[in-house]
């Protein structure tokens, strides 16, 4: 929702900040007065064109800032996450300058943003629907997500977007894959061939195969060694061994153990290391009584150590990198084995496309049974709205398979026909820009059945252009209830449309050194006065003030 616009150096606007409803808001003011500054500011906030004429004569540049409550709006909130933006709070600020040159700067909520960006949130935020641009409403996408909305067929329209995906994800995989045939083939041939190599090398602790060899290699010497050290801990020769040094000096710690702490602590030390010798010397004993090394053995570890060297040779890697990396090797030729044939692929696309076709046909034979109720009762809301001949019509034309997508298997347009007699044609076509904004309102109020979470804010330029009177009062009386479920502003000349706002926005000049545009929101006796303006011309009478108060009373009734 709108909260409020700040205008600086904006055309005729020298400064001027005005608030808005949450409801409908109406704009009026004289010709010229510069009522369209108010959409021009809202759209420079939504990511248009900046065109330097629009800075005020005599300045340097012109700026704009745009408050809007966000609170609830998921889509919003998504669209901060995907541009990884922060958003902290419920209040969204959008800021534009333009200079006198041309260049344009943005920021939304302070931090720097482009024209991109602030098209891509702008039209989350604001829909403006302008004689002079094109109303977005009837673009042919438009057309077929309205049928879906007040057709309520979310259910399946989100079903046949799924379908969609899921066709095209296995089909690019498919695609791939088929791409990729040969090259996968020559990697998994590559790959297999390396892992025969090494599985050998993969299938032992090439550390414990060095450290194995390396000690059978050198047994006949190691057994000597072994044979020497037990003489050393414990002998009966001339030379005292470790283990009788040893005794001795346990036996002299305990003789004085009774005398002092120290010897008795010693003495204990001292057993426990007697105990440790003999335990070592037992250990050396074996080792020094095995038998002499297994041959056999020894030519096995050596045929791996041998062809470790070889392998590190053929690939140029040291072997501990090497046998790294064949770890590698291994999974990543699980992974290409793992993937499924061409053949199984192409069955999964085959039934993802039927599944997308199964879910396309259900979509469109229930657009072509919502279409006419929904035509019948766009035409019965346009009657009033001088549009009493109104005829709609859905027409679906079936798409050629390469252009299937997710909106479904036909192509589909709504017709328009405001004159009896003549056929319905394309709506940019046959529809004055008029027609168009009457229909788009319609078509507006017609989706309010449909409950959304956030609705964006609807800005409608000239509404009312060539209706009057009864017609008029009834767009009032539309505008007002749409108001009551969505954000409204509505540019109108029309003093029936306008004393239906929930405020009322005046637009006015004041000639001094330079002519500047003001804003005034009115009410009371000065709403009556613009009301019968907008009634009688320039000249003001009690007639046309009572007539201003009679359309505010009819609104108060209306409301109770």
């Amino acid at each position: 929702m709108l909260v409020s616009l700040t205008l600086n150096n904006l055309a005729l606007i020298d400064h001027y900040e005005v608030g808005f409803d949450a409801r409908f808001n109406v704009i009026t003011g004289e010709t010229g007065a510069g009522k369209s500054l108010i959409l021009d500011a809202l759209s420079l906030c939504t990511g248009e064109r900046a065109d330097s004429g629009i800075v005020r004569h005599g300045t340097d540049e012109a700026s704009v800032f745009g408050e809007f409550d966000i609170a609830g709006n998921e889509a919003v909130a998504a669209w901060f996450a995907e541009h990884d933006r922060e958003l902290d709070e419920d209040t969204l600020l959008i800021r534009r300058k333009i200079s006198q040159q041309g260049r344009s700067k943005s920021w939304i909520n302070g931090v720097p943003a482009s024209i991109s960006e602030l098209k891509s949130l702008g039209a989350i935020l604001v829909n403006i629907h302008s004689q002079h641009s094109g109303l977005e409403l009837l673009k042919p996408q438009f057309v077929v997500d309205w049928l879906d909305t007040v057709g309520n067929l979310g259910a399946l329209k989100t079903a046949t977007k799924q379908a969609h995906h899921t066709w095209q994800t296995l089909k690019k995989q498919a695609l791939d894959a088929k791409n990729q045939a040969t090259k996968r083939a020559d990697r998994i041939a590559l790959l297999s061939a390396k892992v025969a190599d090494i599985q050998p090398l993969l299938a032992v602790n090439f550390d414990d195969v060095e450290s194995e060899y390396d000690e059978l290699s050198n047994l006949e010497s190691l057994m000597t060694e072994a044979v020497q050290a037990c003489t050393y801990l414990d002998s009966d020769g001339d030379a005292p061994s470790v283990s009788s040094l040893l005794a001795r000096a346990i036996k002299a710690c305990d003789s004085h153990s009774d005398k002092s702490k120290v010897f008795g602590e010693c003495a204990n030390l001292l057993a426990v290391a007697s105990e440790q010798i003999n335990e070592a010397a037992g250990l050396l004993a074996d080792y020094a009584e095995q038998s002499l090394p297994d041959e056999a053995r020894l030519n096995e570890l050596n045929e791996l150590i041998s062809l470790a060297h070889r392998l590190s040779g053929k690939y140029h890697t040291p072997i501990g990198e090497m046998l790294l990396e064949a770890k590698h090797w291994q999974s990543e030729l699980d992974e290409l084995l793992a993937l499924p044939d061409d053949d199984v692929l192409e069955a999964k696309v085959a039934e993802s496309y039927e599944q997308y076709l199964n879910a396309a046909r259900e979509l469109d034979a229930a657009r072509k049974r919502a279409a006419p109720k929904i035509c019948e009762t766009l035409e019965l809301l346009l009657s009033p709205l001088a549009l009493p001949n109104a005829r709609c019509e859905f027409t679906f034309s079936q798409k050629m398979s390469e252009q299937y997508n997710q909106h479904g298997l036909h192509d589909v347009a709504l017709l328009f026909s405001a004159n009896v007699g003549m056929p319905a044609q394309p709506l940019h076509k046959v529809a004055s820009g008029g027609e168009l904004s009457r229909i788009a309102l319609v078509m507006q109020v017609m989706t309010t059945n449909n409950k959304q979470q956030a609705r964006p804010t609807l800005v409608f330029d000239e509404v009312d252009v060539g209706i009057s009177g009864g017609t008029a009062q009834v767009v009032g009386e539309l505008l007002r209830n749409l108001g009551e479920h969505q954000q409204l502003l509505a540019i109108t000349h029309q003093a029936q449309v306008a004393a239906a706002a929930h405020r009322h926005i005046l637009v006015h000049k004041e000639h001094g050194e330079q002519t500047t545009s003001s804003l005034t929101i009115i009410t009371d006796e000065a709403r009556v006065d613009e009301l019968a303006r907008m009634s009688g011309g320039v000249h003001i009478t009690d007639a046309t003030r009572a007539h201003a108060r009679s359309l505010l009373n009819d609104i108060a009734q209306g409301a109770k």
